[in-house]
């Protein structure tokens, strides 16, 4: 049967997050407040409680059945450790029969296994190596090398994913690919392009040529790291000095001042409401270019200027569910990805929704419940490899009975939860929607099934220094 997400009550913001009573908020988000009772208004700005979807179980009945005695590994930075309290989740595991492993990337991964399942954020440890860092390679390339030799193993999630996310020009033109395939109107991210290096007047045409007008954003290419924070907003041809290639271009979207943090977990996901830019009129203008740090802007207590909404313009309301979930499993039936984060705002003169960036493995900042959702799907995965075996196993054989392919290659099996792209959303998997395809060299998360050319697209050579940088 199809995934049944339902919408549990909204719940009460932690007490650590609630500051003192807030003075009188303007007429028009009192307004807001009036007509949405689901939002809660701090000083001047409008919070909502985080919604939360799912579409699995939340028992430990059937869990217990398959996961008792899997071992999962797991690699995140120090930081990341500390900021997820990851220790916590490691106990949560043990308590239901799961066996956890904090990896050692320094030592042969072959030495710790083995392993049933892989959590990992290397996304430094790419980068990196994207740089000819010497040990940073030799990190990658050592668990390349266990995700190559076991290949029963799932990996969450996979490098080839994680690298098309670090790039927001390929992940931008990802979304816009999604967004042609599913062709709903109420979605329409903003128009972008990839600024390689300074190309003086010759500027202007490209931006005319993509599509892009006054004000738009500048990004770093590279979607990861405290720079990649570092953003502008470009209102007239005087500020394109202030351009610095290689950068991506995005068109700026009047939003009144709300992003929606969408944190995903397999199947389950969070909206989480979060302040942002306020409203700028479109059109060439005689402001100055303004600098600022995407990430302090919207932390969830953040009080800036750059927030300070003084009415409420055109469109005010909050995203889809549907448009959500779509998003959410066509990037997941693109890249094998379970563990990522979307970030969406409201055009206040369309009410459409445009997605501005997506994350690998965010922070989950307000996601209370992310360790439960994190052991569901981990459940739920291996569930599904379970159900797997016996193709698998069968796969194996068919080259030598059938005397085509090489001996050992795996087929995957098109289960309606994994392969559903070679159905009706065949918009991959291009020209081979007939016949058993092979999974990519490296174990996507939850088989997905994906096209040479899109493999292409995705995978870059760890000894090489990739496009991003």
């Amino acid at each position: 049967p199809p995934p049944h997400h339902a919408l549990s009550e909204p719940r009460a913001p932690s007490p650590r997050l609630v500051p003192p009573p807030p003075r009188e908020p303007p007429r028009a988000l009192a307004l807001a407040r009036a007509s949405r009772p689901d939002f809660l208004v701090r000083g001047e700005h409008c919070f909502r409680a985080p919604a939360r979807f799912s579409s699995l179980p939340r028992g430990r009945g059937k869990m217990q059945t398959f996961v008792k005695g899997k071992r999962v590994g797991y690699w995140l930075s120090e930081k990341k450790l500390k900021k997820l309290n990851f220790q916590a989740f490691a106990e949560l595991c043990r308590k239901r029969g799961i066996e956890v492993i904090q990896l050692n990337l320094s030592k042969p991964i072959e030495e710790q296994g083995p392993l049933d399942l892989i959590i990992h954020k290397l996304t430094d440890v790419i980068l990196e190596a994207d740089q000819n860092d010497i040990q940073a390679l030799r990190l990658v390339q050592r668990f390349q090398e266990y995700v190559d030799t076991h290949p029963e193993t799932i990996i969450l999630d996979p490098l080839p994913a994680i690298r098309t996310l670090l790039d927001r020009s390929k992940s931008y033109e990802l979304i816009r690919r999604i967004e042609a395939r599913m062709q709903d109107e109420r979605l329409c991210s903003p128009p972008f392009m990839e600024l390689t290096s300074e190309r003086g007047e010759e500027t202007m045409q490209l931006l005319e040529k993509s599509g892009i007008a006054f004000p738009f954003i500048c990004k770093t290419k590279v979607a990861h790291g405290t720079n990649s924070h570092e953003m502008a907003i470009i209102f007239n041809q005087e500020g394109l000095s202030a351009i610095q290639p290689p950068c991506v271009i995005q068109s700026f979207v009047s939003h009144n001042a709300i992003l929606y943090k969408v944190f995903v977990v397999g199947e389950s996901y969070t909206v989480v409401e979060r302040p942002s830019l306020k409203n700028f009129s479109a059109g060439i203008s005689d402001r100055e270019s303004i600098f600022f740090n995407s990430h302090n802007v919207s932390k969830p207590e953040s009080s800036s200027v750059l927030t300070a909404l003084d009415k409420v313009e055109g469109v005010f309301g909050r995203p889809s569910d549907d448009v959500i979930q779509e998003i959410s499993k066509a990037l997941r039936q693109a890249l094998g990805i379970s563990l990522f984060g979307i970030d969406i705002i409201i055009n206040n003169q369309t009410g459409q929704h445009a997605v501005i960036d997506i994350n690998a493995f965010p922070g989950y900042e307000g996601v209370s419940e992310f360790f439960t959702d994190l052991l569901n799907h981990i459940a739920s995965v291996l569930q599904a490899q379970v159900a797997e075996l016996p193709h698998l196993n069968c796969s194996r054989l068919l080259p030598e009975q059938g005397g085509s392919g090489s001996m050992g290659e795996r087929t995957c099996s098109a289960s309606a939860s994994c392969c559903s792209m070679l159905g009706k959303d065949s918009w991959i998997v291009e020209s081979e929607a007939s016949g058993s395809m092979k999974l990519q060299h490296q174990r996507l998360g939850c088989n997905s099934v994906v096209s040479p050319s899109f493999q292409q697209h995705c995978v870059a050579t760890l000894a090489t220094k990739a496009s991003s940088q």
